[in-house]
């Protein structure tokens, strides 16, 4: 039916309630980007994530699929998939949430509830500003494509903000940190 949120999903001919606030399948995407989970770990986390209720064994497959479906915003158009990881979710926070409320027109942090897909949709009306700039230059860069002087100035100023670290990255750089702590 056009214009309604799904709050279930059928699956083997029956409806089984969903979790579907976005601040569910954002912190599903943030357990998910660890390097660390089998393909079998991630559907079962999805499962339990996105369902409320309990799913048979026998039908889990199909869960994992409809589940993935919704997360990944129905029948949505898809683009090509980014070669390179274009957003982490917890690194961006900072600028995304903006952006976001800007085009929501509110502080979506302080609703109560939101829908996945409304995010999406409001997430898909990010205008112009320092988050799509930061996207817009780390999509040059993955692409190889060559920045502008005004950009290469903003990645130098805001490397911290533009480049997305690995886990394993982010450890050594962690680990380094304390190091350098224990000797100045």
């Amino acid at each position: 039916m056009i214009g309604v949120l799904p709050e279930s999903l059928e699956v083997g001919g029956k409806c089984y309630k969903i979790n579907s606030d976005y601040r569910v399948i954002l912190n599903l995407f943030e357990v998910l980007q660890s390097g660390e989970l089998s393909d079998l770990e991630k559907a079962y986390i999805t499962v339990k994530s996105v369902y409320i209720d309990e799913i048979p064994d026998k039908l889990f497959f199909d869960a994992v699929k409809k589940a993935y479906w919704f997360c990944d915003g129905g029948d949505m158009p898809k683009s090509e998939p980014a070669k390179v990881k274009l957003i982490d979710y917890k690194h961006d926070e900072g600028i995304m949430f903006p952006a976001v409320n800007k085009a929501a027109g509110c502080e979506i942090r302080a609703v109560p509830y939101l829908h996945w897909w409304t995010f999406l949709g409001y997430f898909g009306e990010i205008g112009e500003g320092l988050f799509s700039t930061v996207l817009n230059i780390r999509h040059k860069r993955a692409e190889g494509k060559k920045l502008e002087k005004w950009e290469r100035d903003f990645l130098r100023k805001h490397k911290e903000m533009i480049i997305i670290h690995t886990d394993e990255e982010r450890k050594a750089i962690e680990e380094t940190e304390e190091f350098l702590k224990t000797i100045t």
